[in-house]
């Protein structure tokens, strides 16, 4: 990969980090027919903790990519006392240790922080300042303590960067057998590009409204036991995109898509809703949950045509099912150029 020089905020550099909530859970038995199919804990079961994270190369066909390079270790070491965390495995991001940055505190939902790298590193002989890469982080944790996810991305190269994403659950899950439950949450993502974005945004921030339904009596089981819990459905709302400093950037993106779709007489006003797809066989007897999801904008003179499209990964947690944490990766195409969106949420059940 080629690099992409672009400027980032100075940021105090922190040092010292403890603590690990993203340990993988343990063995001990697992459910049969786990819908997962990202790395992370290998015998997960209803009982127990769950960890999922990006693999490595996910999402390509024919070069590598760095996706899936953070937290390939299943953890990511958090220093409450200096609010910083560390993420290894990314070149010229400092020493690892990623330091809390509030440029964009009054778009992010209260319960997801931003942290970033630092953006020079000492040579230890010279003394000499050496660039470091814009990474930024999103960290985001539920008001129990059970679930938590972490995203970092990378606007520092010209395809898709270096980064990873990271989601678990703490303790186990109780399933219902029947019935249905609503859970309603914030999203927050971190936008990259694969190659340079008309307005010259590299990696923004998107924030948005979230609500999710499990349909415990249907789909019915397979012989398997993948779709034990039933059916789900979700959307994104209410979406709204931010730079690095926290502007609100969305209407210049709203304004490039109707120009890219010729779309004057049935142009669009905000950010399509991200949609799940419906199906079975998405959710599983341990809580964790996987599949597609879609957005639509108008087509000029009548109808609809697909703008996003990507997946959901998530896992339900607690006696009551009361919680769900999971990240959204969405593609679309702005201005010739491929957009992604790593999108963490945290939902309760309400």
């Amino acid at each position: 990969m080629q690099a992409l020089r672009l400027s980032v905020l100075a940021l105090a550099l922190l040092t010292g980090c403890d603590g690990n909530p993203f340990a993988a859970g343990a063995g001990g038995g697992s459910a049969a027919g786990s819908v997962a199919s990202l790395p992370g804990t290998t015998a997960p079961r209803a009982s127990g903790a769950i960890v999922r994270r990006e693999a490595e190369g996910q999402g390509t066909t024919d070069e590598v990519t760095g996706n899936g390079f953070a937290f390939q270790d299943n953890q990511i070491n958090y220093d409450a006392a200096n609010d910083t965390f560390a993420v290894d495995n990314l070149a010229f991001d400092g020493d690892n240790v990623y330091a809390r940055t509030t440029a964009a505190d009054g778009a992010l939902p209260t319960e997801v922080r931003a942290y970033a790298a630092s953006s020079t590193y000492a040579d230890a002989q010279t003394g000499a300042l050496i660039d470091q890469f814009s990474y930024r982080a999103l960290y985001g944790v539920s008001t129990t303590g059970r679930s938590q996810f972490a995203i970092v991305r990378t606007g520092a190269y010209i395809p898709y960067g270096f980064g990873g994403f990271i989601y678990s659950r703490t303790s186990g899950v109780t399933l219902p057998g029947s019935g249905q439950a609503n859970y309603t949450g914030t999203y927050t993502a971190l936008r990259d590009a694969e190659g340079i974005p008309a307005d010259g945004e590299k990696l923004t921030y998107v924030v948005g409204d979230m609500t999710m339904a499990i349909d415990f009596d249907d789909f019915n089981a397979n012989a398997s036991g993948v779709n034990k819990a039933g059916g789900v459905t979700g959307y994104v709302e209410n979406r709204r995109i931010f730079d690095l400093a926290g502007n609100d950037i969305t209407q210049s993106i709203v304004d490039q898509i109707n120009d890219d779709n010729n779309l004057t007489t049935n142009a669009i006003a905000e950010l399509p809703i991200l949609n799940f797809s419906v199906g079975p066989g998405v959710i599983d007897a341990n809580g964790e949950i996987e599949g597609d999801l879609t957005s639509t904008i108008p087509k000029q003179g009548g109808g609809a045509q697909g703008f996003e499209e990507g997946k959901y990964y998530a896992v339900v947690s607690g006696d009551d099912a009361d919680e769900v944490v999971g990240v959204i990766v969405v593609t679309s195409q702005i201005d010739s150029v491929t957009l992604r969106e790593t999108g963490g949420f945290i939902l309760y059940r309400q």
